[in-house]
This record gives C-alpha cells, structure tokens and sequence, in this order.
C-alpha cells in the first residue's frame, strides 16, 4: 500500500471562507497555499488604459465629434462617414464607461474619418457639379 501525501490541518477563519463551516482543509504536500504575489507581479499583461491615465479626471470629458459625424454624414461618401459616427458613439461610450484614453483615442479617429469624408464628398461635389455644368454647355 502506498502512503498517502495529503493531510488534514486546521486554519483558523477557514470555515468562514470555505462556505461548508467545516473548520478543517484537506490539502496535498505540493498545493499548500503560497503567499500572493506581489501587486506589481500579479500580471504580466497590458493595464487596462483606465489604470495608465495620466490625466487628471478633473480636465472634463474628452471629445466624441458627434456633431461633426452627423454632418459627415451628408456628404456622399458613405462607408467613411458611417464608420466616423460608429466611433464617435464608441468614443462617448468610453467617456461614460470612465475610459478616458479610450474616448480620446476614439475621438480622434471620428474626427480624422469626419473631415476625410466632408473632404472628399466636397471633392466628390464639386466634380459632379463642374462636369454637369461642362455636359450642359457643349450641347
């Protein structure tokens, strides 16, 4: 008959904590319980950005350029302008949400998409007039 590696040991508190009110833990020799880690070791991935801010939440809300990409939206380049206003609501959301770095990060972009789009589409306007101006004066 082998022997047994696990053992029973009373913790003080743990009946609490276990949920059962049994005031023992079975254990085995190679899971006994490790102090956590330290904060700064707890995880090697990427903080989230509300953690990274480095502004101070009293400088206001950031920016969505909603307005801005509703009026893109007039201009006729759709698939630009669409994609202006779906991050200008994803860049409020974040400000809602307390994702500062997010909001402005998104902001930007609806800004960027905005103007390309009313750049273009006036672009795009300003050919279709002057061409139809040229058809109609060589007839």
């Amino acid at each position: 008959l082998r022997g047994s590696k696990s053992f029973t040991a009373a913790l003080p508190g743990e009946a609490e904590r276990n949920g059962h009110g049994l005031a023992y833990k079975s254990v085995s020799v190679g899971h006994l319980e490790v102090a956590p880690l330290s904060p700064s070791r707890l995880s090697l991935g990427r903080a989230s950005s509300t953690a990274t801010s480095t502004v101070p939440p009293e400088q206001g809300r950031p920016r969505d350029y909603l307005v801005l990409a509703i009026f893109s939206c007039f201009c006729p380049v759709w698939p630009i302008n669409i994609v202006a206003l779906v991050f200008s609501i994803m860049s409020r959301n974040s400000g809602q949400q307390g994702d500062l770095d997010g909001a402005r990060r998104l902001g930007r972009m609806a800004r960027l998409l905005s103007i390309v789009s009313i750049v273009l589409g006036t672009i795009i306007i300003v050919l279709y007039i002057s061409l139809s101006v040229r058809g109609n004066s060589s007839s």
